[in-house]
Parts: C-alpha cells; sequence; structure tokens
C-alpha cells in the first residue's frame, strides 16, 4: 500500500441551496479529499493551512480518520480560507457570494519528510505555484500525480498552470474546463490536446453526466448514479479525486485497467458528498454502504449483448 500526500485547501464554507442553507462549516478541497481517499485505509497526510479560528474538533476528525495533520499550519493570529456561495434551483450552476482567502493568501506549503517519498501526490485545486512548489519539494518522484485544476487557474495563472500541467500524470477537470484549457469543444480532440501538454491520463468530470477517463487512443466512460435526491454538491468533484487517487495509492496499481476502476470508486464516493451539507455525509459513511452502492453501479452498467 502506498503513501498519499495530499495538498489542498482546508477552509470555512457557507452554502445556500434549494434545500437550506448552513452557517460555517468544514470545507475546502483536502477534507474531501482526505475523507474520501479515507475509505481504503491508506496512509495519508494533508498539507495546508489554516488560522487558529479553526476548530480543534475538525483537525480530530482528520486524525481519527487516519489522516495525518502535522503539516496542517495554524497561524497564530490568522483567519481561515472562507468561501460562500448559493446553488440555483439546478444544483449545476452557482453564484459565489464572498471569498476571503485570508492565511491561504501567503500559504508556503512544507512537505514532511516522512512524505517526500509519497507513491501518490493529489494536487487538490490550489495556486499553481502552490502546486509547483510541492512537487519540487517531493525528493523521489512519485509514482502518480494527480491534478485537480479549474478555470480561474486558467484566466489567472495559465503559465503557471502549464508548467504543472507538464509535470503530472493525470488531470481532472470538468468539462468546460477541459474545453477551455485545448480550445476544442469536442472532448475526445480536447482531451488529445491536454495530453500532449504533458499529463498520460485525462479524466473530464460530467458532474450528473457521469465522468471520461482519456489515455492515448483508448476512451472509459463511468456513468453517475441516478439519485433520489441531491442536496449539496459542493466538493463532489473533490470527493471523486480522492476517492480515486486513494483507491490507486492502495492498490499501489497504475494501469490505465486499474485506472477505470479508481475512476468507479471516485464516481461511487461522490454519489455520497451530494446527499448532505458539506462532510457530513462523507465523516459518517460506513463501509458496507459503500460496497452496497458499488453494486448498484455495477448492476448500472452491466449487459449482455450478441454480436454478430
Amino acid at each position: 500500500m502506498g503513501k498519499l500526500l495530499i495538498v489542498g485547501s482546508v477552509a470555512f464554507d457557507a452554502i445556500e441551496t434549494p434545500f437550506g442553507k448552513t452557517d460555517k462549516i468544514l470545507g475546502g478541497a483536502a477534507p474531501f479529499i482526505g475523507l474520501a481517499a479515507s475509505q481504503f485505509n491508506v496512509e495519508s497526510a494533508i498539507v495546508s493551512v489554516v488560522g487558529d479560528d479553526f476548530p480543534k474538533e475538525y483537525l480530530d476528525l482528520f486524525s481519527k480518520k487516519g489522516i495525518d495533520i502535522n503539516a496542517i499550519e495554524v497561524v497564530k493570529g490568522g483567519k481561515t480560507f472562507f468561501w460562500k456561495g448559493k446553488y440555483h434551483n439546478d444544483l449545476n450552476s452557482r453564484d459565489t457570494l464572498e471569498t476571503q482567502l485570508n492565511v491561504l493568501a501567503n500559504f508556503n506549503p512544507i512537505v514532511p519528510d516522512n512524505y517526500k517519498d509519497a507513491e501518490v501526490l493529489m494536487l487538490g485545486n490550489l495556486n499553481p505555484s502552490v502546486q509547483l512548489s510541492v512537487i519540487e519539494q517531493m525528493e523521489t518522484k512519485p509514482k502518480l500525480i494527480v491534478l485537480d485544476t479549474m478555470n480561474f487557474w486558467m484566466d489567472n495563472t495559465l503559465d503557471e498552470l502549464m508548467q504543472v500541467i507538464a509535470k503530472v500524470d493525470v488531470i481532472t477537470i470538468n468539462d468546460e474546463e477541459a474545453r477551455q484549457l485545448s480550445g476544442e469543444y469536442s472532448l475526445v480532440k480536447a482531451a488529445e490536446k491536454i495530453q500532449a501538454m504533458g499529463p498520460k491520463y485525462i479524466v473530464i468530470k460530467k458532474g450528473e453526466h457521469g465522468a471520461l477517463l482519456f489515455h492515448k487512443g483508448s476512451i472509459f466512460f463511468a456513468p453517475a448514479l441516478p439519485l433520489e435526491e441531491v442536496f449539496d454538491p459542493t466538493g463532489a468533484g473533490d470527493t471523486f479525486a480522492g476517492g480515486f487517487s486513494g483507491y490507486i495509492a492502495k492498490t499501489e496499481d497504475y494501469s490505465f485497467a486499474n485506472m477505470k476502476t479508481a475512476v468507479i470508486h471516485g464516481s461511487n464516493l461522490a454519489s455520497f458528498c451530494v446527499e448532505k451539507f458539506g462532510t457530513k455525509r462523507l465523516q459518517e459513511l460506513q463501509h458496507d454502504a459503500v460496497y452496497k452502492r458499488l453494486e448498484q453501479f455495477k448492476s448500472l452498467t452491466q449487459f449482455d449483448i450478441k454480436l454478430t
């Protein structure tokens, strides 16, 4: 079993959807990634920064789930990154109402010595300069570097982002971002162009319409499980990334065939994330429920057909 190093924001979120609203709750990319990956009992650590307003109970939650918190810097007198958003009725679009970078604005990541040889590096959605700094601190090149990014960095820090993209093995982005990054409308052509930038594997997330995995000339599609109720889509993409990278770290199999299974595990865990606000569903998630839903995924896509 390989070690998994997670780099990403640890934050407060305040969320409003058609189904309700929250005050400040646990958010940021790293908690979703870490809690999803913890389902595989991998040895993992989070590199991030918070203010001294960050509750100890959240740090204790990470520790309880087997996530090393020694590289989460607590800035005395500092305030934790805060994001406030409101989702529209379709839950596919949202408005950002408030963003306070706070301590994240001057974040200088420090990779702990015992994770400088991590086999899997999961770069959560952050400033590309931070992601690049982490890559450069690794003493042993990870067997797999997974990058999650978004259109904000494409708009504002494209040169730095391209440097990061050139160094990673897997990039996970949504369909809109894939089109923006590549300049191609066809997702097949978009994946080809992005692969030429460096990554061997391209994961294009399509929300409620599933996810596509591209590698050279091969394509794999994983559906999203049709759910009776979607409560809060915040963190679903990060949960997907956590399930994907956690499964790869557990199996230490970096083949395309195993990546397909990793995509299914990521989609499976993301389907739980949206059922409650924030990380709440992931915090309480038990292995039996995960396994049962995996069986649903299998039955959803399994069929026999005679080719004549």
